[in-house]
Formats: structure tokens, C-alpha cells, sequence
């Protein structure tokens, strides 16, 4: 439904337009959630999400943003700028925009490197943070798995295509339903005018990735997590996960011993946040926190 939501644009500093969906009421009660998708992900990821967190109970005011070259906003000149730092400079802004002083951030995959490093620049600025399978240290194997395929390959010819080429890719994802399937390829593709389906963002994201020599050791951000000690914290982690392994999680939770987890069976990276376990779990958290 169209009023289930309303769209926000501003300038990004170096002229770009950004956009964002705004969830809830400007005057709702509690702390506002600012939620940030992963790499090459938009809205969509947190529409099911947003909807429950803005609604009956919690009544929170939801804003989730997509980035630069994601989405609704506008793609960036030069792809030199699709970094963490720039991202984390832009949601500053979006923020500040927005008038919100503090907010509970929901990060999945680099969401999650950009709450961490929002906690280095502007710490006031967060209330809790729920990091969506990230932690400090990525996993070499599942990094290589996502710089292999961003940006890449023949466009699929249909939307019945797009799942199937989804589902085929993502076999870790074990109990999706056939629906499921087809909006994750919604989140992952649009429809041009002419009927033909391209990528729901820049491609040229995948520049960075194709930069990285996987000879050498990735470098991990314990130092930023280290600053998250701070605030609550609920960690999740796909059962499946290629990106952030077990070994990770439990050394994140000695660091912190205040921090929460949750392991989503039956799904790797990263999970999907409106499904119900997960979902309710975001919500608990949320409603304890602020």
C-alpha cells in the first residue's frame, strides 16, 4: 500500500540524491530505528520489518536508507566512492536531516561495518545496534563468494528466472517458500519500462570487490567493535553463514558478554530480518532497549 510508507530525498554532500523510506509517525514514541541494508541491497530488505516495528505495540518511527547506487538513490560518479566511510558520511547526514538525535540502527552484512564505524564518528548518535551476520572478521570464503558474482553476469529473462537463478545460488537458504523466493528477486532486480530486468543497483559496486587480493588476510575491526561495548547489542548470525563463522560469534561475545545473539536455522548470509523468528526477536529487542 502506498501510504504504508512515505518517501524522504536530500543532497548527499557531494550532490547526489539519496533516498529513504520513512516508516511510522514523525512524533512516535520511543527511540527511532534507522535500518541499513547490505552491499548491494535497498529497502525492500526491511519493508516487512518496518512495518511491524511502526505498528501496533511499539509504534516506532522507522527509517531505512539505501545508499548511494542502491535503490532509489542516485548512482554515484566515480565507484571509488562506494566505501564504508562515504556510506557512514551519508547516513550522518540523512540522519541529521531527519532531526533524529539517537537512534536504534539495524545493520545487515555492511550495515553493520557502517554502525560500527558510526560508532567511531559519531557515538551519541546510537542508542543499540542489531548487526545482521557481520562481525569484526569476514570470512575470506564467503567474501570471495560475493565479490564473484556483484555486478556480474547476464540479466535473467523473466521474473520466474530471476527466482530460480536466486534459489539455485543461495542453497544454503533452506526452507524458503516459493514466494519467498520470488521477493527476494523483487530486492534483487527491477523491471524497465521495455519489460527487461537489471540490477536493483550500480554495478560497478562489484569494482572494489574485484580490487581485493584474496592472497593476502582481510583486516578485521576489532578495534570498532571493541567501541560497540558500549551499547546494547544483538548479534545474528545465518546457521549457514559464510561471512561470520562461529569462531567470530563467540569471540564477539566474550568481548561483550552483554550482547544477545541468535542463530537462524536454515539460512546463511545474511538472514532475512521480516521473517517471524527473526523478526520478533528484532522487536523484543528493540522494546527492551529503548
Amino acid at each position: 500500500m502506498p501510504d504504508q510508507f512515505t518517501n524522504f530525498f536530500m543532497p548527499s554532500s557531494d550532490g547526489l540524491r539519496l533516498h529513504a523510506r520513512l516508516y511510522g509517525e514523525a512524533d512516535a514514541g520511543g527511540v527511532p530505528i534507522v535500518c541499513l541494508p547490505g552491499l548491494t541491497r535497498n529497502a525492500l530488505d526491511f519493508h516487512d520489518l518496518a512495518l511491524r516495528l511502526a505498528g501496533p505495540g511499539l509504534q516506532r518511527r522507522v527509517i531505512v536508507i539505501e545508499y548511494r547506487g542502491r535503490g532509489a538513490s542516485e548512482w554515484a560518479r566515480d565507484w571509488r566512492h562506494y566505501t564504508v566511510s562515504v556510506e557512514a558520511t551519508d547516513i550522518r547526514q540523512m540522519v541529521k536531516a531527519l532531526r533524529i538525535r539517537q537512534a536504534i540502527f539495524i545493520g545487515t552484512s555492511r550495515g553493520g561495518l557502517i554502525t560500527m564505524a558510526l560508532a567511531a564518528t559519531a557515538p551519541s548518535m546510537i542508542k543499540a545496534c542489531v548487526l545482521n551476520d557481520i562481525g569484526p572478521v569476514i570470512e575470506t570464503e564467503g567474501l570471495r563468494r560475493i565479490a564473484s558474482y556483484v555486478g556480474k553476469g547476464a540479466m535473467p529473462k523473466d521474473w520466474d528466472e530471476a527466482a530460480k537463478r536466486l534459489q539455485e545460488a543461495n542453497r544454503d537458504f533452506t526452507d524458503l517458500t516459493e514466494q519467498e523466493w520470488r521477493a527476494f528477486a523483487r530486492a534483487v532486480f527491477v523491471e524497465k519500462p521495455n519489460g527487461a530486468l537489471s540490477l536493483s543497483y550500480d554495478p560497478t559496486l562489484g569494482n572494489s570487490l574485484a580490487a581485493i587480493d584474496f592472497a593476502k588476510p582481510f583486516p578485521s575491526a576489532w578495534p570498532l567493535f571493541e567501541l560497540l561495548k558500549a551499547y546494547p547489542v544483538l548479534t545474528l548470525r545465518g546457521e549457514n553463514s559464510d561471512l561470520l563463522s562461529e569462531v567470530t560469534l563467540a569471540e564477539m561475545m566474550l568481548r561483550h558478554p552483554a550482547m544477545e545473539t541468535l542463530v537462524v536455522p536454515n539460512e546463511a548470509h545474511a538472514p532475512f530480518v521480516g521473517r517471524e523468528r527473526t523478526a520478533k526477536a528484532i522487536a523484543d529487542f528493540v522494546g527492551r532497549v529503548g
